[in-house]
Protein backbone atom coordinates (compact mmCIF):
# COMPACT_ATOMS: atom_id res chain seq x y z
CA UNK A 1 0.00 0.00 0.00
CA UNK A 2 1.63 3.23 -1.15
CA UNK A 3 1.22 6.47 0.76
CA UNK A 4 0.93 10.01 -0.49
CA UNK A 5 0.84 13.44 1.12
CA UNK A 6 -2.90 13.13 1.77
CA UNK A 7 -2.63 9.85 3.69
CA UNK A 8 -2.47 10.55 7.43
CA UNK A 9 -2.86 6.98 8.72
CA UNK A 10 -2.09 3.79 6.82
CA UNK A 11 -2.99 0.43 8.37
CA UNK A 12 -1.66 -2.45 6.31
CA UNK A 13 -2.38 -6.16 6.94
CA UNK A 14 -2.46 -5.65 10.72
CA UNK A 15 -3.02 -8.56 13.08
CA UNK A 16 -3.08 -8.39 16.87
CA UNK A 17 -3.58 -11.10 19.49
CA UNK A 18 -3.52 -11.13 23.29
CA UNK A 19 -2.90 -14.00 25.70
CA UNK A 20 -5.83 -14.47 28.08
CA UNK A 21 -4.82 -16.29 31.27
CA UNK A 22 -7.18 -18.40 33.37
CA UNK A 23 -6.62 -19.23 37.07
CA UNK A 24 -3.19 -17.66 36.87
CA UNK A 25 -0.92 -18.50 39.83
CA UNK A 26 0.53 -15.31 41.28
CA UNK A 27 2.81 -16.41 44.11
CA UNK A 28 5.63 -18.97 44.08
CA UNK A 29 3.61 -21.14 46.48
CA UNK A 30 0.61 -21.13 44.14
CA UNK A 31 2.86 -21.95 41.18
CA UNK A 32 4.25 -25.00 43.03
CA UNK A 33 0.89 -26.19 44.34
CA UNK A 34 -1.15 -25.46 41.25
CA UNK A 35 1.44 -25.93 38.50
CA UNK A 36 -1.25 -27.06 36.05
CA UNK A 37 -3.45 -24.02 36.61
CA UNK A 38 -1.70 -21.61 34.30
CA UNK A 39 -3.95 -22.10 31.27
CA UNK A 40 -3.92 -19.44 28.61
CA UNK A 41 -5.79 -18.77 25.44
CA UNK A 42 -4.52 -16.75 22.50
CA UNK A 43 -7.31 -14.43 21.41
CA UNK A 44 -7.20 -12.75 18.01
CA UNK A 45 -8.42 -9.20 18.47
CA UNK A 46 -7.66 -7.81 15.00
CA UNK A 47 -7.41 -9.87 11.82
CA UNK A 48 -5.83 -8.56 8.63
CA UNK A 49 -6.96 -4.95 8.99
CA UNK A 50 -6.38 -2.63 6.02
CA UNK A 51 -7.35 1.01 6.32
CA UNK A 52 -6.22 4.34 4.89
CA UNK A 53 -7.38 7.59 6.50
CA UNK A 54 -6.80 10.74 4.52
CA UNK A 55 -6.01 14.26 5.61
CA UNK A 56 -9.07 16.09 6.95
CA UNK A 57 -11.26 13.02 7.38
CA UNK A 58 -13.35 12.45 10.50
CA UNK A 59 -13.65 8.69 10.88
CA UNK A 60 -15.67 6.80 13.48
CA UNK A 61 -14.81 3.27 14.55
CA UNK A 62 -18.01 1.53 15.59
CA UNK A 63 -18.89 -1.98 16.71
CA UNK A 64 -19.91 -3.97 19.74
CA UNK A 65 -17.72 -4.28 22.83
CA UNK A 66 -14.73 -6.52 22.12
CA UNK A 67 -14.76 -5.91 18.37
CA UNK A 68 -11.25 -4.39 18.40
CA UNK A 69 -12.01 -0.67 18.14
CA UNK A 70 -9.95 0.54 21.10
CA UNK A 71 -7.13 -1.87 20.26
CA UNK A 72 -6.91 -0.42 16.76
CA UNK A 73 -6.81 3.11 18.16
CA UNK A 74 -4.00 2.14 20.58
CA UNK A 75 -2.05 0.63 17.70
CA UNK A 76 -2.37 3.92 15.82
CA UNK A 77 -0.86 5.77 18.79
CA UNK A 78 1.92 3.15 19.13
CA UNK A 79 0.97 2.45 22.75
CA UNK A 80 0.99 -1.19 21.60
CA UNK A 81 2.32 -2.77 18.41
CA UNK A 82 0.87 -5.24 15.91
CA UNK A 83 1.93 -8.89 15.79
CA UNK A 84 2.23 -8.51 12.03
CA UNK A 85 1.56 -5.84 9.44
CA UNK A 86 2.36 -2.17 9.88
CA UNK A 87 0.83 1.18 10.75
CA UNK A 88 2.21 4.45 9.39
CA UNK A 89 1.12 7.87 10.67
CA UNK A 90 2.08 11.06 8.87
CA UNK A 91 1.97 14.21 10.98
CA UNK A 92 1.88 15.22 14.63
CA UNK A 93 -0.51 13.05 16.61
CA UNK A 94 -2.36 13.58 19.88
CA UNK A 95 -4.74 11.22 21.65
CA UNK A 96 -7.35 10.93 24.39
CA UNK A 97 -7.49 7.23 25.09
CA UNK A 98 -7.53 6.91 28.85
CA UNK A 99 -8.65 9.62 31.23
CA UNK A 100 -5.72 11.18 33.02
CA UNK A 101 -3.07 9.22 31.12
CA UNK A 102 0.12 11.21 31.53
CA UNK A 103 -1.24 13.16 34.53
CA UNK A 104 0.62 13.06 37.85
CA UNK A 105 -2.02 12.67 40.57
CA UNK A 106 -0.17 14.69 43.21
CA UNK A 107 0.40 17.76 41.06
CA UNK A 108 -2.12 20.42 40.23
CA UNK A 109 -4.06 20.74 37.01
CA UNK A 110 -1.90 23.73 36.07
CA UNK A 111 1.33 21.76 36.60
CA UNK A 112 -0.07 18.82 34.67
CA UNK A 113 -0.81 21.10 31.72
CA UNK A 114 2.94 21.74 31.46
CA UNK A 115 3.83 18.06 31.85
CA UNK A 116 1.20 16.79 29.43
CA UNK A 117 1.65 19.44 26.75
CA UNK A 118 5.43 18.93 26.82
CA UNK A 119 4.85 15.22 26.08
CA UNK A 120 3.06 16.36 22.92
CA UNK A 121 6.12 18.40 21.94
CA UNK A 122 5.28 21.95 23.05
CA UNK A 123 8.01 24.16 24.50
CA UNK A 124 7.50 26.00 27.79
CA UNK A 125 7.09 29.26 25.85
CA UNK A 126 4.37 27.71 23.66
CA UNK A 127 2.58 26.33 26.72
CA UNK A 128 2.75 29.74 28.44
CA UNK A 129 1.09 31.29 25.39
CA UNK A 130 -1.78 28.75 25.49
CA UNK A 131 -2.13 28.29 29.24
CA UNK A 132 -5.11 30.58 29.80
CA UNK A 133 -6.82 29.26 26.68
CA UNK A 134 -6.46 25.69 27.99
CA UNK A 135 -7.72 26.63 31.46
CA UNK A 136 -10.67 28.60 30.03
CA UNK A 137 -11.73 25.71 27.80
CA UNK A 138 -11.51 23.21 30.66
CA UNK A 139 -13.84 25.37 32.79
CA UNK A 140 -12.03 24.16 35.90
CA UNK A 141 -11.71 27.64 37.42
CA UNK A 142 -10.06 27.58 40.84
CA UNK A 143 -9.85 23.77 40.71
CA UNK A 144 -6.97 24.15 38.24
CA UNK A 145 -4.61 24.59 41.21
CA UNK A 146 -5.90 21.52 43.09
CA UNK A 147 -4.15 18.11 42.82
CA UNK A 148 -5.68 16.14 39.97
CA UNK A 149 -6.23 13.15 42.29
CA UNK A 150 -9.10 15.21 43.71
CA UNK A 151 -10.72 15.54 40.26
CA UNK A 152 -13.82 13.69 39.15
CA UNK A 153 -13.72 11.70 35.90
CA UNK A 154 -15.52 14.59 34.19
CA UNK A 155 -12.87 17.07 35.38
CA UNK A 156 -10.11 14.77 34.13
CA UNK A 157 -11.77 14.66 30.73
CA UNK A 158 -12.16 18.43 30.59
CA UNK A 159 -8.50 19.02 31.29
CA UNK A 160 -7.25 16.24 29.00
CA UNK A 161 -9.42 17.43 26.11
CA UNK A 162 -8.46 21.08 26.63
CA UNK A 163 -4.78 20.17 26.38
CA UNK A 164 -5.17 17.81 23.42
CA UNK A 165 -6.91 20.38 21.22
CA UNK A 166 -4.26 23.02 21.89
CA UNK A 167 -1.09 21.22 20.83
CA UNK A 168 -1.40 21.88 17.06
CA UNK A 169 -1.69 18.20 16.15
CA UNK A 170 -2.47 17.05 12.62
CA UNK A 171 -4.18 13.87 13.88
CA UNK A 172 -6.50 13.57 16.88
CA UNK A 173 -7.45 10.12 18.22
CA UNK A 174 -10.29 9.90 20.75
CA UNK A 175 -11.66 6.86 22.57
CA UNK A 176 -15.13 7.22 24.11
CA UNK A 177 -13.96 9.83 26.63
CA UNK A 178 -16.62 12.21 25.36
CA UNK A 179 -19.16 9.94 27.05
CA UNK A 180 -17.86 11.29 30.36
CA UNK A 181 -19.06 14.62 31.70
CA UNK A 182 -22.15 16.75 31.35
CA UNK A 183 -24.15 17.45 28.21
CA UNK A 184 -22.95 21.04 28.00
CA UNK A 185 -19.28 20.08 27.86
CA UNK A 186 -19.90 17.22 25.43
CA UNK A 187 -21.59 19.65 23.05
CA UNK A 188 -18.73 22.10 23.52
CA UNK A 189 -16.23 19.36 22.62
CA UNK A 190 -18.16 18.36 19.50
CA UNK A 191 -18.33 22.01 18.42
CA UNK A 192 -14.56 22.36 18.87
CA UNK A 193 -13.94 19.14 16.97
CA UNK A 194 -16.03 20.47 14.10
CA UNK A 195 -13.86 23.59 14.06
CA UNK A 196 -10.72 21.44 13.97
CA UNK A 197 -12.21 19.40 11.15
CA UNK A 198 -12.89 22.59 9.17
CA UNK A 199 -9.24 23.53 9.74
CA UNK A 200 -8.25 20.29 8.00
CA UNK A 201 -7.34 18.21 11.03
CA UNK A 202 -7.74 14.45 10.80
CA UNK A 203 -9.79 12.72 13.50
CA UNK A 204 -10.46 9.11 14.38
CA UNK A 205 -12.65 8.21 17.31
CA UNK A 206 -14.35 5.28 18.95
CA UNK A 207 -17.96 5.88 19.91
CA UNK A 208 -21.24 4.11 20.60
CA UNK A 209 -23.20 7.27 19.78
CA UNK A 210 -24.68 6.85 16.31
CA UNK A 211 -26.05 10.40 16.49
CA UNK A 212 -22.53 11.76 16.90
CA UNK A 213 -21.29 9.67 13.98
CA UNK A 214 -24.03 10.99 11.72
CA UNK A 215 -23.55 14.58 12.82
CA UNK A 216 -19.79 14.73 12.78
CA UNK A 217 -18.20 12.06 10.57
CA UNK A 218 -17.80 11.76 6.84
CA UNK A 219 -16.90 8.08 7.18
CA UNK A 220 -17.57 5.13 9.50
CA UNK A 221 -15.75 1.83 9.87
CA UNK A 222 -17.69 -1.06 11.42
CA UNK A 223 -15.44 -3.58 13.14
CA UNK A 224 -16.96 -6.99 13.82
CA UNK A 225 -15.04 -9.86 15.47
CA UNK A 226 -11.74 -8.15 14.72
CA UNK A 227 -12.40 -7.57 11.02
CA UNK A 228 -13.58 -4.61 8.96
CA UNK A 229 -17.19 -5.43 8.16
CA UNK A 230 -18.11 -2.22 6.29
CA UNK A 231 -16.13 0.95 5.55
CA UNK A 232 -18.40 3.55 3.94
CA UNK A 233 -20.49 6.69 4.44
CA UNK A 234 -21.91 6.92 7.99
CA UNK A 235 -25.58 6.52 7.03
CA UNK A 236 -24.92 3.31 5.10
CA UNK A 237 -22.72 1.78 7.79
CA UNK A 238 -25.07 2.69 10.64
CA UNK A 239 -28.10 1.30 8.78
CA UNK A 240 -26.40 -2.08 8.33
CA UNK A 241 -24.97 -2.05 11.86
CA UNK A 242 -28.36 -1.36 13.45
CA UNK A 243 -30.04 -4.10 11.40
CA UNK A 244 -27.79 -6.63 13.05
CA UNK A 245 -27.58 -5.23 16.57
CA UNK A 246 -31.17 -4.22 17.32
Amino acid sequence: MESNNEDRIIVENVNKSFNIYYDKANSLKEKLLFWNRNRKEKREVLKDINLTIKNGEAVALIGSNGSGKSTLLKLMTKIIYPDSGKIVTNGKLTSLLELGAGFHPDFSGRENIYFNASIFGLTKKQINERLEQIIDFSELGLYIDNPVRTYSSGMYMRLAFAIAINVDADILLIDEVLAVGDQHFQEKCIKKMKELKEEGKTMVFVTHSMATVKEFCNRAVWLCNGKVRIDDEPDKVIEEYLKETI
